[in-house]
């Protein structure tokens, strides 16, 4: 049997088709163009998955279903994509607008619909780093902090659309603005871009660090990357930015592991490309940090990259 997988984005629709296995078997894309509104991706998608199903000559027979993973705040129930700023959607059923539009088929297969950070956690459950465990949390570093959850190998979203999110704990009381109106989000101080702004900040202040030199004094061009390298070359202002970064980071996640007690957290997104230089740290700082003492949560890095938005959008259809 095999599953379509939907990885909807700002920037590019991406489809794929998954085995049973969570192989992905092909992928075929096209550029989201966000600004021409929700209906016509939408047709986009579907053009995208038939040519799928017609190449793989696919059916009720042998297809389980499509499923969908977009940003935003999801009504999986529903079938609804609440609110998603990426897209610049508001309160549409995307269920039920592709069964329509998909005629007969639509209305023989499953489709589905979550969000695009639950879907990467799924796929990391069915098929990547984290197979085999119960309990998974990945948390994802990115221009925002992403977070899925799966418990006893199911997606955990809450009672009430817009759960999980856990980019939105506030770790810092009355600190810096977040996108969702609030302060001090976890989202704020542990995501890519919030490194990247810390960093520009203290290279400011600091002109003689090594990571000053690395951009060629050109703040613009800073990313998560270059205190890394920064650090690794010996320059103290980096090494000093890097702990304080990962405090920030094993605040947020000690706060979820004594909430869930998973098995595993998995960190993806760019930040993550650092390994170990990121892991290690952070593993020792949550030692001292989780109730209780021991800490018996598994830290990893991510295994699928963007691969496992697609994988875990065709799961859905087994979830």
């Amino acid at each position: 049997m095999f599953y379509i997988g939907v990885d909807l984005g700002g920037t590019n629709i991406v489809v794929g088709l998954v085995d049973e296995k969570g192989n992905i078997i092909e992928k075929v894309q096209k550029p989201t163009c966000r600004e021409r509104g929700i209906r016509r991706i939408s047709d986009d998608i579907i053009r995208l998955c038939m040519s799928i199903i017609e190449k793989y000559n696919l059916d009720d027979m042998n297809l389980v279903g499509i499923g969908i993973g977009a940003p935003g705040t999801i009504d999986r129930k529903k079938g609804r994509i609440v609110y998603s700023n990426n897209i610049a959607v508001r309160d549409f059923d995307i269920v039920s607008y592709i069964r329509r539009k998909l005629g007969n088929l639509g209305k023989r297969i499953l489709i589905e619909v979550a969000n695009d950070a639950d879907c990467a956690a799924l796929g990391e459950v069915k098929a990547g780093r984290a197979k085999g465990y119960n309990s998974a949390i990945v948390i994802t570093l990115g221009t925002g902090v992403g977070s899925g959850i799966v418990i006893d190998g199911r997606l955990f979203s809450g009672c009430q659309p817009g759960g999980g999110e856990l980019g939105h704990q506030i770790i810092v009381k009355d600190g810096k603005p977040c996108t969702c109106g609030n302060k001090g989000c976890f989202e704020v101080y542990g995501s890519a871009l919030g490194f990247t702004n810390m960093a520009r900040e203290i290279a400011e202040k600091y002109p003689d660090s090594i990571m000053n030199k690395m951009v060629k004094g050109n703040l613009d061009k800073m990313n998560a990357k270059v205190p890394f390298d920064a650090a690794k070359q010996g320059d103290e202002v980096a090494v000093k930015l890097l702990d304080q970064y990962i405090t920030y980071l094993a605040i947020g996640l000690n706060n979820i592991i004594n909430a869930f007690k998973p098995e595993i957290i998995l960190i993806g997104g760019g930040v993550s490309r650092q390994k170990e230089s990121l892991i290690f740290p952070l593993r020792k700082k949550l030692k001292n940090m989780v109730f209780g003492g021991k800490m018996m949560t598994e830290i990893q890095v991510a295994a699928l990259g963007s691969e496992a938005g697609i994988v875990g959008a065709a799961m859905l259809c087994e979830n």
